[in-house]
C-alpha cells in the first residue's frame, strides 16, 4: 500500500472511531498505558510530546506528572481525536496540555532538542515508516531525553487478530498492513537502536481484553478501532457477516455471556545520549 493512502486511511478511520474508542478499549489498554507511564517517569516541569495521543488517555496522566510548570503537546493524525483532547483540556482546566494534528513521520512544527520525553502508546503499528517516525522522535528530544513506545505484541498472542483478514477480505486494500511486525521478536527494540537510541530496554506484557457480551466485543473491534472507516462503508449484510465471522474467531475466549480475549504488548524505552 502506498504510504499516502495508508496515512489517509488512518486519518479518516480514527476520525470515525474517535467517539467510540474509549468505550471499546479504555479498560483493555489500562495495563500497557500504566506501564508506559511508569517507564516514562515524567517529572515536574518537563516538556513532553505524546504522539498518536488518541483521546488523551496517556496525555492527561502525563500532564498531572509534569504539573503546571511543565507542558504536554498531544498530537494525532486524526482531527477528531485532537478535538477531543483540546475539549477535555479546557473542561479539566489543564492549560499545560496543547493538542495539535501532526504526522509523526514529519514533525516539522517542532524544533530540534525541544522535549525531555516523547511517548507513543499503541500508535507506531499504524505508521507507514516507523523508522522515520523514531528518527523524528529522537531529533526533537533534548540530549539526555528519553522515549517510550508501546505496541501490540506478536499476532499469535493476540486473540482478536482475525479482525484484519475478516475486514481485508471485504475491501480492496489492506487496512493495517504489517500491524504486528514491531511486536514480533525484538523488532521494536532493534528499530529504536537503528533510529539512534541508546540504552534500549524492552518488556513484554500479557493481558486479557474483557468484554461483557458479543455486542461490546464486536463494537470495539469494528467501530472503535482501526477498521472503523472500512466498516462504515459496508452495507448492512456485509456488516452482519463480518461481525459473525469475528465472533466466531473469538469464540474460544468466551466466558459466560462475555469474553476474555488474550493480548500481548511490548513496551520499549531508549535515550538520546548527549555527545561526548
Amino acid at each position: 500500500m502506498k504510504p499516502e493512502l495508508q496515512r489517509r486511511i488512518q486519518r479518516y478511520g480514527w476520525d470515525k472511531a474517535a467517539d467510540h474508542y474509549e468505550a471499546g478499549w479504555q479498560e483493555s489498554l489500562a495495563l500497557v498505558q500504566a506501564r508506559l507511564l511508569k517507564q516514562a517517569a515524567a517529572q515536574p516541569g518537563e516538556a513532553v510530546l505524546d504522539i498518536a495521543c488518541g483521546t488523551g488517555l496517556v496525555s492527561f496522566p502525563l500532564a498531572d506528572a509534569v504539573g503546571r510548570r511543565g507542558h504536554v503537546v498531544a498530537t494525532d493524525i486524526s482531527d477528531a481525536m485532537v478535538d477531543i483532547v483540546a475539549h477535555r483540556a479546557r473542561l479539566q482546566n489543564t492549560p499545560q496540555v496543547t493538542a495539535a494534528r501532526a504526522d509523526a513521520e514529519a514533525l516539522d512544527g517542532f524544533e530540534d532538542n525541544r522535549f525531555d520525553l516523547v511517548t507513543c502508546a499503541l500508535g507506531l503499528m499504524y505508521f507507514p515508516d516507523t523508522l522515520k517516525a523514531m528518527q523524528e522522535t529522537r531529533r526533537v528530544l533534548k540530549p539526555g531525553g528519553r522515549a517510550v513506545f508501546a505496541v501490540w505484541g506478536a499476532r499469535r498472542n493476540c486473540g482478536w487478530a482475525d479482525i484484519f483478514p475478516i475486514v481485508d477480505s471485504r475491501v480492496k486494500s489492506e487496512v493495517c498492513p504489517m500491524f504486528f511486525r514491531l511486536g514480533t521478536g525484538d523488532t521494536l527494540a532493534e528499530e529504536m537502536r537503528k533510529a539512534g537510541f541508546d540504552y534500549v530496554r524492552e518488556e513484554r506484557l500479557d493481558t486479557v481484553l474483557p468484554y461483557a457480551d458479543s455486542d461490546a466485543a464486536a463494537d470495539a473491534a469494528f467501530i472503535g478501532g482501526p477498521v472503523a472507516l472500512a466498516y462504515s462503508r459496508f452495507d448492512d449484510a456485509t456488516r452482519m457477516a463480518a461481525r459473525s465471522d469475528y465472533l466466531s474467531s473469538i469464540e474460544p475466549f468466551k466466558s459466560g455471556p462475555g469474553y476474555e480475549i488474550p493480548g500481548e504488548f511490548v513496551v520499549c524505552d531508549g535515550w538520546k545520549t548527549p555527545p561526548p
